[in-house]
């Protein structure tokens, strides 16, 4: 069968049963290392000459079927697995990236990236020019000569907003820069990016593929539809010091960037996936659909109840008719619009944090797209070291509660957010 159904492919893509034992589940490889033949073979293995195992760090028989199975769920032709979500955007940037290079980035991003694009790359001579995600003429006039990636989230976070996906990709396709698209908050189930022009996903798999709150992870997926050789990239079309001479576009082609992303990216940088995470991973994977359908079903029946209460002054979801993003989530969004809700109160910076600290359903931690229901007040936590001019930007103001909405009743979550509201009274 060579086109089957989401839930099929979750279920089952990467897995060949035959050369796993028979195993029906994905067995857990949790080694760190792999016998040679010979010396040849273990000679060939490191000349890249010969596909196989040398070190878990840069690959392993768990890791490589879940790396199988997004690649094949997201419409790329490979994917590399990291050991978080920020580790798979760093090593993303940083196999890309050089000092003097410089990226366009939507404003409206979670606060560790922004924190990572704002302050920490600039440290290694690499910076970034964060523009109004709402109108992609804005990335346009934000390039300069040594601009080498675009970088948005497709359903920012925590400001959910939905973006235009193919005018910002025409907009890099016309500067001849990768689009990279962080898809964590909508996840395949709901959006494939790659059909919309992105060159490059990235998840971080704590998230909605996790789905239980249990283990960290990251991935970095590959649309093989970039160009590496416009000239703008001379690390794929130069010969590489760090591989005898090996010119990456020349040898690998379409897939010479998540291939540098493994055998330099994973090897000098080591952010590598646990084998046993990989495993609790692909157990969230496999009912990614179902769980994701709920998510968002329970999202909408919570946003659309919030409207009609009286100490809440705004509210933020695209699933709901009024949303300044409603349009596009219909075009981008239209299986589900996922599990993130945000809302102001009246009372403001207090109130939130008084009502972030009364629920009981709702835990207050800083995560998102668990199978249970979360909250967070993100101006004091998430995103207290920006400024209150990059808050803004970010979608981020002092009344904001940020809620992460669950698998439990509808009706349970709606109780105990009132009760909770009954405090800033």
């Amino acid at each position: 069968m060579s086109t089957q159904k989401f839930a099929t492919e979750a279920l089952h893509a990467g897995h060949d049963v035959t050369t796993n034992g028979g195993t029906r589940a994905v067995p857990i490889y949790q080694t760190t290392s792999y016998v040679f033949e010979d010396s040849d073979h273990a000679a060939n293995l490191f000349n890249l000459s010969q596909p196989g195992y040398i070190y878990t760090r840069l690959n392993n028989p768990t890791n490589d079927i879940l790396e199988q199975r997004l690649a094949k769920l997201e419409g790329g032709i490979a994917a590399v697995v990291s050991a978080s979500g920020t580790a798979a955007i760093n090593t993303t940037l940083l196999t890309l990236l050089k000092a003097g290079d410089h990226i366009v980035a939507s404003s409206s991003l979670y606060g560790g990236t922004y924190n990572l694009l704002s302050v920490t790359l600039p440290r290694f001579g690499i910076t970034t020019t964060f523009v109004d995600p709402s109108d992609a003429k804005n990335f346009k006039d934000a390039v300069q000569d040594n601009t080498r990636a675009f970088f948005v989230e497709s359903l920012g976070n925590p400001k959910l907003d939905v973006l235009d996906l193919k005018s910002i990709s025409a907009e890099a396709k016309a500067v001849k820069v990768p689009f990279i698209v962080d898809n964590t908050v909508a996840t395949p189930a709901l959006l494939n990016p790659i059909a919309y022009g992105a060159n490059i996903v990235i998840h971080s798999l704590t998230k909605y593929i996790s789905g239980n709150g249990t283990s960290l992870g990251g991935a970095i997926i590959d649309a093989g539809t970039f160009d590496w050789s416009s000239g703008k990239f001379p690390e794929f079309t130069e010969p590489s010091a760090g591989y005898h001479g090996l010119v990456y576009h020349d040898v690998l082609g379409p897939a010479a960037f998540i291939a540098k992303a493994r055998i330099e990216g994973l090897r000098d940088h080591g952010a590598a996936l646990s084998p046993f995470n990989a495993f609790q991973i692909i157990q969230g994977l496999e009912t990614l659909e179902i769980r994701i359908k709920k998510h968002s079903e329970n999202a909408l029946a919570l946003a659309t109840w919030l409207e009609s209460q009286e100490e809440v002054t705004w509210i933020k979801y695209p699933g709901l008719k009024n949303d300044p993003y409603h349009d596009l989530a219909k075009e981008y969004l239209p299986k589900g619009q996922s599990g993130i809700i945000t809302f102001g109160v009246k009372g403001g910076f207090e109130a939130a944090k008084t009502i972030a600290n009364e629920t009981k359903i709702f835990s207050l931690l800083a995560n998102i797209g668990d199978s249970k229901s979360l909250i967070i007040h993100p101006a004091s936590t998430t995103h207290q070291q920006l400024n209150p001019e990059q808050q803004e930007s970010t979608g981020v103001t002092q009344d904001l509660i940020r809620l992460s909405v669950g698998l439990e009743a509808v009706e349970d979550l709606q109780a105990d957010l009132k009760e909770a509201f009954a405090g800033i009274k």
